[in-house]
């Protein structure tokens, strides 16, 4: 064998070691993250078990991980989509169908999920759980709705939380952070437009609601 073909196998091998070393660091480094974030949001339970608390880490811990191998495998899939059909139309079929598929699959993984948790915890910690994973945004904004318009009735605090609480099992299974917030921007518009069908004039209660903030800081 020519020394420079010796050479370009020699080559081939240092890259190959190189890349296999890269994708086993980043796999790590993501690993430590889950890891890292569900022991948080279980630690907001406050557990006393420690084993319990571990095993219901584990199971959150598992869930990010699921779901970054579900999007993982539909970011594969639309790249061989989008480099195989050259036709427009066909190829928004396909996406279309890829996206569908996924959606399945993470369904499925979140009804999984939540009978796993349901074998630790009690409805409040899951719903703890819940929180925690998308950043406390339901009960952040049920409490902002209620202070920003006083006057909302029973009947319109229950259809708010009830949307809110869509959001929210919606965005549980987002792939990012920006994709989470997006899904209860969609929901809270979505409350916007009934309030004003209910006869609220929003950004008169949002200035009004300004007023008291700044009001209650100046008493202070």
């Amino acid at each position: 064998m020519r020394l420079s073909a010796i050479l370009v196998l020699l080559l081939i091998n240092v890259t190959s070691t190189f890349a296999q070393n890269n994708a086993v660091s980043a796999n790590e480094a993501y690993v430590k993250v889950i890891t890292e974030r569900a022991n948080k949001i279980v630690a907001s339970l406050k557990i006393d078990n420690a084993s319990k608390a571990e095993k219901v880490s584990a199971i959150v811990r598992d869930q990010y991980s699921n779901l970054n191998d579900v999007y993982a495998a539909r970011d594969l899939a639309i790249k061989v989509i989008k480099e195989k059909y050259t036709e427009k139309s066909v190829r928004e079929v396909a996406l279309a169908k890829e996206n569908a598929n996924t959606e399945v699959k993470t369904v499925k993984l979140h009804h999984e999920y939540l009978r796993k948790l349901a074998k630790h915890l009690n409805a409040q910690q899951i719903e703890g759980i819940k929180d925690g994973m998308t950043y406390g945004v339901l009960p952040l904004t049920f409490k902002a709705y209620q202070e920003e318009i006083l006057t909302l009735t029973d009947e319109q605090k229950k259809q708010i939380l009830t949307w809110l609480t869509e959001a929210r099992e919606k965005a549980m299974d987002a792939e990012s952070s920006d994709k989470k917030h997006a899904m209860f921007g969609k929901y809270k518009g979505k409350i916007n437009n009934y309030l004003s069908a209910e006869g609220y004039d929003l950004k008169k209660e949002g200035i009004a609601w300004q007023k008291r903030i700044e009001a209650a800081k100046t008493n202070h």
